[in-house]
């Protein structure tokens, strides 16, 4: 199994494998440990083995363990697929339950292409994209004629059916001071976003009169 590099020559899983980041073997210092321990005070001071008890993990030798591990054949259908720049190449087997798609899809795809797992910027984007993937169900849900039940998302049906004073009071249950909010939560950016829209609507017919 092979690929081919940015200069167009062939390279083998294992060589890939041996200069990307997250491989079985660690990638070259890009300074020499002598200019680091000398433009970084107190560089290396973990170089000595005898300070480190991962060492014996850290070192590649399967003869040690007995392990027999062969790269495994790869998973159709790849192409396309989110993968963190870290990664030479995507993982032999991967998830398809939940494809991208809409808007929310398109920021996931800009946080995996363009930041790594170690920038701010690549979880605040995966969490943007949660919030508009919420919100694309609501209108995915609304046009296919079956919207979200705001009341009973509240919970606010089930405290008459479900006992749901008496199974607080007396009972010395930790969550009690949030169920109050809980229906605000729910209700509350619905609210918001329905007096926004009446102001919206009453403005533009106001500036048409």
């Amino acid at each position: 199994m092979s690929q081919q590099n940015d200069d167009g020559a062939e390279q083998t899983v294992a060589e890939l494998m041996t200069q990307y980041t997250y491989a079985r073997h660690k990638p070259p210092l890009a300074e020499s440990r002598e200019v680091l321990r000398a433009r970084i005070p107190g560089w290396g001071a973990d170089l000595d083995p005898a300070d480190r008890p991962s060492v014996p993990q850290e070192v590649y030798d399967p003869a040690a363990s007995g392990a027999r591990w062969t790269f495994p054949e790869r998973q159709p259908g790849g192409e396309g697929r989110e993968r963190s720049v870290e990664h030479a190449f995507l993982t032999p087997v991967f998830g398809t339950a939940q494809p991208l798609r809409g808007a929310s899809g398109a920021l996931r795809r800009v946080a995996y292409r363009r930041f790594s797992e170690g920038r701010a910027a690549h979880w605040l984007l995966l969490l943007a994209a949660d919030r508009v993937d919420v919100a694309e169900g609501f209108v995915s849900a609304a046009v296919r004629g079956r919207p979200d039940n705001l009341v009973a998302e509240t919970g606010v049906l089930s405290e008459r059916r479900r006992h749901g004073l008496s199974s607080r009071l007396g009972r010395g249950r930790a969550d009690v001071v949030h169920h109050a909010l809980d229906p605000v939560v729910v209700a509350g950016p619905w609210v918001l976003a329905s007096v926004a829209s009446y102001r919206v609507v009453r403005r533009i017919r106001g500036a048409r009169r």
